[in-house]
C-alpha cells in the first residue's frame, strides 16, 4: 500500500438504561470476507452504533480493523489499495536481499527443502509477512492495548488449536498478531503460535461466533455470513475450494441453528468467488453492500429504536515508533548481531513503520527463519520489539532452472545448497549447468552482516560458437584471411575473496584470482587449432550498489558497480605477456515515466592499463540474453561477439511499457566507441563508431523472463532476431 489511513476514535454516545446492546458476528471466508465492508457501510448509513464484534478468519480482520476505530469508508480505501499478490504469498522485495541473496535467488525457478536425500515439503505456501507488516502498521493506535475489551469496539476472534483441535477463544493479546492466527488458512498461511499454542484458522472449528458474542454482553446480534455451502464434484474444481469443503463439513450444520438464532442475518451473494478472489475484491465489497441493503428495514427499525452515533471524528497518526529494545527468542545459530545486522535498526532511534517492515523482509530474504513474527509492547517512553523466530529446520535446499539463449543455447540448472555446513553463517552452493554447454558454479560463502565476510568460488565455463572477432582488433583474422572463426572457449575460475556492506547499502569486495583460460579453433590453418591456453593470477577489488526493484524489467532504482582486476601473473602460452590490469565501472537508473512507462538509461566504460594487454581480455561486444562472463557484453544489432577492445565506453537507452500485468514491450538504442587505448586520445568522444537498436516482447514467469528481442544496426544493416526465456545462468 502507498499510503497510509488514520484510524479514528467513535465516541461515546449518552446512555440509556438497560439500552440493549448489539453485536456483529463476521464469519470467515476468505477473499468473500471483504464483503464485511459492504455491510458496514450500510450499518453506519443506517447510524447503527455496534457495541461487540466478533469474528473469524476474515470476519476477524475486518472485525479487528472495525474495532481499532476505522470507519467502513477507510477500509474500503485500504484494501482496494492493497497488493493481494503479495497477500496470498511471500513476495520478498528485492531491496530486503543482500547482495548474495539476489544473485543467488535470481537464478532457480523452484527451490525445495532437501533433507538426508528427501525433498520435503513447505508448511505453508507464505508466511503471511505481508498481511503481519500491514496489520500491524494499521493497528499502531491500540498497539499497546492487550485487553480487547478496552478497544474502542470490544472484540475477540476465534482460532484452532491444530494440536489439540480445540477453539481458541483470543480477546487479549497483540491485536494483529491474534486477528492474523484467527485468518491463518490451513496449507496457505504457516500457523502462528501464541502462548505456546499452535494456532490456524478459526474457521476450521468455529467460522461464526455467536455464542461468544453473546456471552460478552449482546442482547441482539447482527450476523454476517459468507461461508460456502457444500458444493458438488463439478464446483471442486481446485484445491482451495476442496480445503473449504473439508472446513465446511461441520459449520454448515452448526450454521442452520446460529442462523436462526441471529436477528439480522446477512448472506452476501459471493457464490461465485473462491477463498482467494482478492482481484474481484471491488465486486465482493459490493455484493455485500447489496445484501445489507436487502434488509434495510430491519437495520432502520433497529436503528430507529436507539440514539443514531455521533459523527466520526478521524484521527491524525504518526507513523513511527521509537525503538526501546529488541528482544527475540532464544536461537541455536544465529547471534543478535546477526539478527540486528538484517533488520537494519538499532534501539535508541525512531523509525517508520517502512523500516520495520523493510527489516522484517530483511529477515525472511534469508530464508533461514520458518516462521516470522512479532509484538510491539510499551516499554516507558518507546517501544520494545519482541521478534518471535523460529528457524528452519531444513538447512539444505534443492533448486532447479532453465534458460535458453542464443550464445550458450539451452540448460537446466540443478543447485545444491546448504547451509549452516561448518560455521554458523555459511552456504555453499553448488550449480550443475546441464546442456548444450556443461557449466558449473561454486560458491561457500560465510556471511558476518556487517562485519568482513568470507568466501570461495570456483567455476567453469564453456562454449563453442562461429564468432566475427578474433578478440585482437581482426590481427589473427588479418593474418589467416578469415573473417569468422569457429571457437571452442572455457574459462576455469578461483576465486578467494572477503566482502563487507558500507553504510548499510555498498558492498565492497576483493581477493585473489586464479584463471585457466583456453581457446581453440579448427578453422586455422596453423596446424595447431589452440590459440590461448594461460594461467593467470590476479588481485581485485569492487565496489556495488543496487536498488533496482526488478532485475529483468525495473521500473525505479539504481545501479553502480566498479571493479578493478590486475593480472601479476601468466604460464603465456602465447609469449606476450606484460603485466597489466583493467579497470571498468557501470551506472544504471529506472525511473517511471508515466503509469506503466519506464525510461531505463544505463553507461558504462572500461579500460587497459599496461604497455601490452592480453587481447583474450578485451571488452567484446554482441548479442543479448545471456549470463555476463569475463568482459563479454551486450549489445543490440550486432551478433553475439561481434567486435572488441581493450577500451570502451557504451550508453544504453531503453522505454519499456507494460501492456498488461507481467507483459512489456520496449524499444532500445546503445551506441559505443571500442578499440585500442581510446581514453588516450579523444577518439571516445566522438560520434559513436557503433550503434544499434532493438525493440522486443518480454513475459515475466515463474521460470524467469520469456523474451524476444530483434535488432539492427544501421552500420551493418544486418538484422538479429534473438530469443531468450528462464532467468540467466
Amino acid at each position: 500500500m502507498t499510503f497510509y489511513l488514520s484510524p479514528i476514535t467513535i465516541h461515546a454516545q449518552d446512555s440509556i438504561p438497560k439500552q440493549p446492546k448489539i453485536g456483529l458476528v463476521l464469519s470467515g471466508g476468505g477473499a468473500k470476507g471483504l464483503a464485511h465492508i459492504g455491510v458496514l457501510k450500510v450499518i453506519e448509513e443506517a447510524g447503527i452504533k455496534i457495541d461487540y464484534i466478533g469474528g473469524t478468519s476474515m470476519g476477524a480482520i475486518i472485525g479487528g480493523l472495525y474495532a481499532s476505530g476505522y470507519t467502513a469508508t477507510q477500509l474500503d480505501s485500504i484494501f482496494n489499495n492493497t497488493d493481494y499478490d503479495a497477500v496470498i504469498q511471500d513476495f520478498i522485495p528485492r531491496s530486503s536481499k543482500n547482495f548474495y541473496e539476489k544473485a543467488n535467488d535470481e537464478r532457480y525457478a523452484f527451490a525445495l527443502p532437501f533433507n538426508k536425500f528427501k525433498i520435503g515439503i513447505p508448511t505453508a505456501l507464505s508466511k503471511g509477512l505481508y498481511n503481519y507488516n500491514m496489520i500491524t502498521r494499521l493497528t499502531a493506535t491500540v498497539r499497546h492495548e492487550r485487553d480487547f475489551k478496552k478497544l474502542p469496539i470490544p472484540f475477540l476472534c476465534i482460532a484452532t488449536d491444530i494440536e489439540t483441535g480445540q477453539e481458541v477463544l483470543l480477546d487479549q493479546g497483540f491485536l494483529a498478531q491474534s486477528i492474523l492466527a484467527s485468518g491463518a488458512f490451513p496449507s496457505l498461511y504457516s500457523p502462528l503460535v501464541i502462548d505456546g499454542k499452535y494456532l490456524i484458522d478459526g474457521g476450521v472449528i468455529n467460522n461464526y461466533p455467536l455464542d461468544e458474542v453473546k456471552k460478552m454482553g449482546a442482547d441482539i446480534i447482527i450476523g454476517v455470513d459468507v461461508q460456502d455451502d457444500l458444493k458438488d464434484r463439478e464446483s471442486l474444481k481446485d484445491a482451495t475450494r476442496i480445503l473449504v469443503q473439508i472446513s465446511n463439513l461441520q459449520m454448515i450444520q452448526k450454521m442452520q441453528e446460529k442462523k436462526k438464532r441471529t436477528d439480522v442475518y446477512i448472506r452476501p451473494n459471493v457464490e461465485e468467488y473462491s477463498v482467494i478472489s482478492f482481484d474481484k475484491g471491488t465486486k465482493i465489497i459490493d455484493a455485500g453492500e447489496e445484501a445489507a441493503l436487502s434488509v434495510i428495514e430491519q437495520l432502520n427499525k433497529l436503528s430507529s429504536s436507539y440514539y443514531k452515533q455521533k459523527t466520526i471524528v478521524p484521527l491524525t497518526e504518526r507513523d513511527s515508533l521509537y525503538v526501546s529494545a529488541i528482544t527475540h527468542t532464544q536461537l541455536e545459530n544465529y547471534t543478535r548481531a546477526y539478527i540486528v545486522g538484517k533488520l537494519r535498526f538499532k534501539p535508541g532511534r525512531k523509525i517508520s513503520f517502512a523500516e520495520l517492515k523493510q527489516g522484517i523482509e530483511n529477515l525472511n530474504a534469508t530464508q533461514n527463519f520458518g516462521s516470522i513474527n512479532y509484538t510491539i509492547e510499551e516499554d516507558g517512553e518507546g517501544d520494545r520489539i519482541n521478534l518471535n523466530l523460529t528457524e528452519n529446520p531444513y538447512r539444505a535446499f534443492l533448486k532447479l532452472g532453465l534458460h535458453y539463449d542464443g550464445l550458450f543455447k539451452s540448460g537446466i540448472l540443478v543447485n545444491f545448497t546448504q547451509k549452516k555446513m561448518l560455521f554458523k553463517n555459511d552456504i555453499l552452493s553448488a550449480d550443475l549447468v546441464l546442456g548444450d554447454n556443461f557449466r558449473y558454479y561454486l560458491d561457500y560463502y560465510v556471511d558476518n552482516g556487517f562485519y568482513w565476510s568470507f568466501g570461495i568460488k570456483s567455476k567453469f565455463i564453456g562454449f563453442n560458437r562461429n564468432v566475427t572477432t578474433d578478440f585482437s582488433q581482426g590481427v589473427l583474422f588479418t593474418s589467416e584471411d578469415v573473417n569468422s572463426i569457429n571457437v571452442d572457449f572455457s574459462d576455469f575460475t578461483n576465486q578467494i575473496y572477503m566482502q563487507t556492506v558500507f553504510i548499510q547499502k555498498f558492498l565492497v569486495a576483493g581477493g585473489l584470482e586464479y584463471k585457466h583460460l583456453k581457446l581453440k579453433s579448427e578453422t586455422l590453418n596453423t596446424g595447431n587449432p589452440l590459440i590461448e591456453n594461460s594461467d593467470y593470477i590476479s588481485a581485485f577489488g569492487y565496489l556495488k550498489y543496487d536498488s533496482f526493484d526488478n532485475k529483468y524489467f525495473p521500473k525505479r532504482g539504481w545501479s553502480f558497480n566498479g571493479d578493478v582486476q590486475a593480472f601479476f601473473y601468466s604460464s603465456d602460452y602465447t609469449n606476450t605477456y606484460n603485466n597489466f590490469s583493467i579497470l571498468k565501472a557501470e551506472a544504471g537508473i529506472a525511473q517511471k515515466l508515466f503509469n506503466r512507462t519506464t525510461l531505463f538509461i544505463q553507461t558504462d566504460g572500461g579500460l587497459t592499463i599496461g604497455e601490452q594487454t592480453v587481447p583474450f581480455f578485451n571488452f567484446v561486444f554482441g548479442g543479448y540474453g545471456f549470463y555476463p562472463i569475463n568482459n563479454f557484453k551486450p549489445f543490440y544489432g550486432y551478433d553475439f561477439l561481434s567486435f572488441a577492445g581493450n577500451s570502451y565506453v557504451k550508453a544504453l537507452f531503453q522505454l519499456d511499457y507494460e501492456i498488461f500485468k507481467k507483459n512489456h514491450v520496449n524499444f532500445s538504442a546503445n551506441f559505443a566507441n571500442a578499440g585500442d587505448k581510446i581514453f588516450e586520445s579523444d577518439e571516445w568522444l566522438t560520434k559513436p563508431s557503433y550503434t544499434g537498436y532493438g525493440f522486443g516482447y518480454g513475459l515475466e514467469t515463474i521460470f524467469g523472463p520469456v523474451e524476444i528481442k530483434h535488432s539492427w544496426s544501421p552500420e551493418t544493416k544486418d538484422h538479429h532476431t534473438w530469443f531468450s526465456v528462464g532467468f540467466w545462468f
